[in-house]
């Protein structure tokens, strides 16, 4: 497995989803950042479950603990060790069906590459519960992008083909942590919350999509041509698991418009070159250019739903049928958000220290 990311900030998750714990190693951290548990704490407490109709019932605490690398209430320069103890794992469901695996989880690709080998209990290193690792890692990294002023947000922009309204930034960040379904528009909010409950009904599950945002972008971040800001962002957002699709500025769209309408002008505001649209999504070239980098992200439907699934049973090779129990998410987009925001803080804290723009000591 390869569960290291980054070239001078690198984060390497560990853990299992029924496992003792889960948790990040952080390297390359430069010395002297001011950093708390409850700096933590806060990011990672946007991901955990909750007592919306989206969510798990698992009700796991996801108290940060932090074991190396601060002294004092500062980094030092030395790996950062988090950690979470997973505390309300229930396997006994797992067991049933080890050789069954679910369709549209990593079960029966992980049993073949590993040999069988894997942990198996609720996805093992293939479970959303291994995004905690990430959302831990992003609370430093956003920290670390305060200091140049870059500001990253995410929000739910659509579920179940509700799609919310075009809301402002001020809106965004008033309105995400107001619902639970982490939508800036309130009113499509109520909306998806209706279709989620349609579908948690039916036994069924429903997918959607986030929008991450970066702001005060400065221009150059990116190496092409094989470590292009957009690459790298894909690569770190596609580790999040029930992701199937990303697209920058205008995306897809693109493909169906002319170059005259899809080009962003230049112009200068305030003595600084700006282009007047943002079509590319905030990246020409593989590089920054200075705009919002503007990204969209496709989250399928969660796998595991209470509707019987055909299958097959891998030890006696043949076919049979799969009744999925357990708890889960009817909709993992929430959840998902906060984990968009952090891969995308990591990634571009990694690219701001290759560029030179944070010093290795914070004084």
């Amino acid at each position: 497995m390869e569960n290291s990311l980054g070239k001078l900030f690198t984060i390497t998750s560990f853990g299992e989803s029924h496992g003792r714990c889960v948790g990040v190693t952080i390297d390359g951290c430069p010395a002297g950042l001011p950093l708390t548990e409850e700096d933590i704490q806060k990011e990672s407490d946007k991901r955990r479950p909750g007592a919306s109709i989206a969510s798990t019932t698992r009700a796991e605490e996801d108290k940060v603990e932090i074991l190396s690398g601060i002294f004092n209430g500062h980094t030092t320069g030395a790996p950062i060790c988090l950690l979470i103890w997973n505390q309300d794992a229930d396997s006994s469901k797992y067991e049933k069906i080890r050789f069954l695996p679910r369709p549209g989880h990593a079960d029966y690709t992980a049993f073949t590459k590993y040999g069988g080998f894997n942990d198996f209990r609720g996805g093992g290193r293939f479970s959303g519960r291994i995004t905690a690792t990430m959302v831990m890692a992003g609370a430093v990294a956003k920290k670390l992008l305060n200091l140049i002023s870059i500001e990253v947000l995410s929000h739910t922009i659509d579920i179940g083909g509700i799609r919310a309204a075009t809301t402002g930034l001020d809106e965004i960040r008033a309105n995400v942590e107001k619902n639970p379904l982490k939508c800036a528009d309130l009113t499509a909010a109520a909306e998806m919350a209706r279709v989620i409950e349609q579908a948690k009904k039916a036994g069924d599950s429903i997918g959607g999509i986030i929008e991450g945002l970066a702001l005060n972008m400065p221009v150059g971040l990116g190496e092409p041509i094989f470590d292009t800001l957009e690459g790298d962002l894909s690569k770190a957002i596609f580790a999040i698991p029930a992701v199937k699709g990303i697209e920058f500025g205008s995306g897809f769209s693109a493909a169906g418009k002319r170059g005259s309408e899809n080009n962003d002008p230049f112009t200068i505001t305030d003595g600084k070159i700006v282009s007047i649209t943002n079509n590319a999504g905030g990246i020409l070239g593989g590089i920054s250019n200075g705009m919002p980098i503007v990204l969209r992200v496709a989250v399928k439907p969660t796998p595991s739903i209470a509707i019987k699934q055909e299958t097959v049973d891998i030890k006696k090779r043949q076919a049979a049928s799969l009744l999925v129990e357990g708890r889960h998410d009817s909709c993992i987009v929430p959840r998902a958000v906060p984990v968009v925001e952090a891969m995308m803080a990591v990634t571009l804290c990694d690219f701001a220290l290759r560029a030179g723009l944070i010093p290795k000591v914070i004084k």
